[in-house]
């Protein structure tokens, strides 16, 4: 087996799930500068509402494809709903309110996040069941399985759509001069908590399906699972360049190769010394790195200074 190509697979398929997480961070910063910390919790959220899903309609005779789409409509639904509620109850208050507030805020609803479900789904770890054919596929010296194939188009597709929503619509129109001056906008009809509280629903959307890709691709689902990969979310935004979408995406990407290859590859060149139990060293030591040599990340920063 090719070690080298194996984790570059294995690595673009993390990186696309920390890139749909990252997409939540930047938008929410890009429209109102804040770092939504609860976003990892979201994640979570949506994962445990797809094996809820999953677990109650397994023996009803479905195909697994389509349980696995009833459960992901059921986790974008549920996840949408829960940052609209966030949003307008924790955020929206705050919105005026100086910048430490908000931060402290989001910290807080994301420890009552993992709580909440902690009490609803209870703390022990859950397999997540297999619902798509796991016969392996090989790519030159490596292997990838129909989940990871499925993780990367869904990504691809989510990425172009966001992209085209952001770009091409009215919405998206309304979202960049939200960014631009929201007291502007207000003035050219735009209504600023409308297109904030859009924006929140579509990060949740992503987030879920970020989640339910998440349980598919390691098989397990808990109440903490969010808190490390909405960290390192967060670390690809700021990597790429918050606030800047194709930074996001390019930051979530490369995280993920640099992960997969410092854990896996360099691991086994170093005879384990640095194996997959070392994988985080490499993602925070990136965010050090890019802090310290280039603080507005490898796309630059596009928020607009507001009147």
């Amino acid at each position: 087996m090719d070690i080298f190509l194996q984790q570059i697979i294995n690595g673009l398929v993390l990186g696309s799930m920390y890139a749909l997480v990252a997409l939540g961070y930047t938008m929410v910063y890009g429209i109102i500068n804040l770092i939504n910390f609860a976003h990892g919790e979201v994640l979570m959220v949506g994962a445990l509402t797809s094996w809820t899903v999953v677990m109650a309609l397994k023996d009803a005779g479905l195909p697994g494809w389509l349980l696995l789409i009833i459960s992901l409509v059921a986790a974008i639904v549920v996840c949408a709903l829960l940052n609209f509620a966030i949003e307008k109850i924790a955020y929206r208050p705050l919105r005026n309110a100086p910048k430490l507030a908000p931060l402290i805020t989001a910290m807080g609803m994301s420890l009552l996040l993992q709580t909440i479900a902690m009490m609803i789904w209870k703390p022990s770890t859950k397999p997540y069941p297999i619902l798509l054919p796991s016969e392996p596929f090989f790519v030159g010296g490596a292997v990838i399985n129909t989940t990871q194939i499925l993780i990367l188009a869904v990504t691809a597709m989510a990425l172009a759509g966001l992209m085209y929503l952001v770009n091409k619509t009215k919405l998206g129109r309304a979202m960049r001069a939200t960014a631009e001056n929201p007291r502007v906008a207000a003035l050219m009809g735009v209504k600023p908590d409308m297109v904030i509280s859009a924006t929140f629903i579509i990060g949740a959307a992503l987030a879920a399906l970020a989640g339910v890709m998440y349980a598919a691709n390691y098989g397990t689902v808990q109440h903490t699972m969010g808190f490390l990969p909405g960290l390192k979310a967060f670390t690809a935004a700021v990597f790429g360049g918050i606030g800047n979408l194709a930074g996001a995406v390019v930051g979530g990407i490369l995280l993920g190769v640099i992960e997969a290859l410092g854990s896996g590859y360099i691991g086994a060149l170093t005879g384990g010394v640095l194996g997959s139990q070392y994988a985080d060293i490499f993602a925070f030591a990136v965010l050090i790195l890019v802090l310290t040599v280039r603080p507005q990340g490898l796309l630059g920063e596009r928020v607009a200074d507001r009147a």
